[in-house]
């Protein structure tokens, strides 16, 4: 055998599961990995803010037959968000160097022990995940927003979140978050003021902008790009490609030449294209390769590997099965009688527990999490065009502030009118209510007859869930005095449409093949069935929903995926 191989790893995706397993194998093969991420790079100040900016931050190919709103879908744009429209239930990715960490809430939050029930592997129980819980929970800097005299560092709508807890006979924490106050955690920095991370990143002490979801221009969050990729590619060389998109996988043989027969004990060639050149085509030849494009990314990879280019013949049958939304539920109450001020500090801030963590119960099992949304929105949602179906609480809020103000210009009381505009008072008495559950996780991913990922979720097998949420949302409503509660209206009927920040599942890890996709044996821990040196590593091996954020988990499974291709056990120097 007389293989010239590129690279040792070809790792495609760069969030989570991508990231950690990019910094570790290139820890272990310094300069011979590579990373293809399909989005662009954000370096600090780069996300868009302006309404033309944000209107083409979205993501969408034209090659690409998908269901999205029809005035993404018009035209090519290479930005941060992916939407997608699937059956009774919508998705949001993140596309961007870091992924889903450029866009997520921050949250650091373990599973209850409750969660981990047989459909679990015994290696990849929480027991087992401890010591990668410990590390990449101190990689990504989690604590609680820091308390303190400062009037700055007070979110009003964390003290109204605790308050309702207690009036609904509930118990409610502060979250870790992955957020940036500074390197001393018992000392935050200063806000605003700025200092290398410990890894050598420039980061921002936080603003409390509330900007988190829609990519931080300060570098307050601790994004993938400012730790685990950050010393990936400054100390041990790792080749990061931008706008690239991971496309097939092929196994080799003993001559290096590709066999759809093989297994991989030979390697890999992986093509990938080019986005800014016109789709060219490229590829590398390589030991392994570890796929964490994201749930989505990943089972459509293998699936499009294993049914249209025949490829991977050999992948279980049981690849898109037990996807779940993590009983993601998003909901608003308007203008109540009580300061909530969303439009200030990080996006999450606490969690309020219903039925997870303390007298579980998997039929309604859920967490309540503050919620925030920057203050430009109110102003940039009432011109937005119509298909933004997810935007349209925000848009409802604006047109009533707009209706209060107008009311009292046509009453004759214009200074009412101004002090009202100006106050905000309709933004600031008004919550956002997140919510995610244990869902039934019997979702169905498969390909469309254009050959594209297609999620059928039977949304009625969660409904005891939706239900336990919505009945929730309205005693909010009554007990802050609110105008009205509403959720997202996709979810009215006839649509009865969720849409979740959390696709999981569909390379199921397993003992065997006849339950899952993937290796869950120390040695071969997320290795792709019937396939050597093909790993998946991010949200996908997940067995079922996990309620809490789902951040932590995956990032100690991608651990356990890195320490099984490395041998080396992992620590948060990097």
């Amino acid at each position: 055998m007389d293989i010239k191989y590129d690279y040792e790893a070809i790792v495609i995706g760069s969030g989570f599961g991508g990231s950690i397993n990019t910094c570790r194998l290139a820890k272990k093969w310094p300069g011979k990995v590579m990373l293809l991420e399909r989005g662009k790079r954000y370096p600090m100040g780069s996300f868009p803010r302006s309404p033309r900016g944000m209107a083409n931050n979205f993501w969408n190919l034209l090659p690409e037959k998908r269901n999205r709103p029809k005035n993404i879908a018009d035209k090519e744009t290479h930005g941060m968000f992916d939407i997608r429209n699937f059956e009774h239930i919508d998705a949001l990715v993140g596309a961007g160097l870091g992924g889903g960490s450029l866009i997520y809430a921050n949250v650091f939050l373990q599973p209850p022990d409750e969660v981990f029930d047989q459909s679990w592997p015994e290696t990849s129980k929480k027991e087992a995940l401890q010591p990668y819980y410990a590390v990449s929970k101190k990689v990504l800097g989690a604590r609680p927003v820091p308390q303190g005299d400062d009037p700055r560092r007070q979110v009003i709508r964390t003290g109204l979140f605790q308050e309702f807890a207690k009036a609904d006979g509930r118990e409610s924490q502060l979250l870790d978050i992955n957020v940036f106050f500074g390197n001393d955690f018992d000392n935050p920095t200063d806000i605003g003021v700025q200092e290398k991370n410990r890894y050598g990143a420039l980061q921002t002490s936080c603003v409390y902008c509330a900007e988190c979801d829609l990519g931080c221009n300060t570098q307050s969050k601790n994004s993938l790009d400012l730790n685990y990729l950050h010393v990936a590619e400054t100390r041990y060389n790792a080749a990061i490609k931008t706008e690239v998109l991971g496309e097939k996988i092929v196994p080799l043989d003993a001559q290096g030449n590709e066999n759809f027969a093989a297994s991989g004990e030979f390697g890999y060639r992986v093509y990938w294209q080019d986005l800014n050149d016109g789709h060219a085509q490229h590829s590398a030849v390589t030991r392994r390769v570890v796929v964490s494009a994201g749930t989505l990314g990943s089972n459509e990879l293998l699936m499009r590997c294993r049914d249209v280019y025949k490829t991977l013949p050999n992948i279980s049958q049981k690849l898109g099965q037990h996807f779940s939304g993590n009983g993601d539920f998003l909901s608003f109450v308007i203008d109540g009688d009580k300061p909530a001020d969303p439009n200030y500090g990080p996006v999450i801030t606490q969690g309020t527990d219903y039925n997870l963590f303390k007298n579980f119960n998997r039929d309604h099992a859920f967490i309540l999490e503050d919620a925030s949304y920057p203050n430009f929105a109110a102003w940039y949602t009432e011109g937005l065009k119509p298909g933004f179906s997810h935007f349209s609480a925000f848009i409802r809020t604006a047109k009533m502030a707009i209706a209060r103000f107008m009311q009292g210009i046509t009453n004759g009381q214009i200074g009412y009118a101004f002090n009202e505009l100006l106050k905000g008072d309709l933004s600031y008495t008004s919550s956002v209510l997140l919510c995610m559950g244990i869902d039934k996780s019997n979702g169905v991913m498969e390909l469309n007859d254009d050959g594209f990922l297609h999620v059928k979720w039977p949304y009625k097998d969660s409904m005891s869930l939706y239900q336990t949420i919505l009945d929730m949302g309205n005693r909010f409503k009554e007990w802050s005095g609110g105008k009205a509660f509403i959720p997202l209206p996709n979810w009215l009927w006839p649509m009865k449409s969720n849409i979740t920040v959390h696709s999981l599942g569909g390379c199921r890890l397993a003992n065997d093949p006849a339950e899952g996709v993937t290796s869950a044996a120390v040695d071969t821990f997320g290795q792709v069935f019937g396939y050597t040196g093909l790993y998946v590593a991010d949200g996908a091996l997940l067995p079922t929903a996990v309620g809490a954020n789902p951040v932590a988990t995956i990032c100690a499974l991608s651990e356990r995926v890195a320490e099984g291709i490395t041998g080396i056990k992992p620590d948060a120097d990097l």
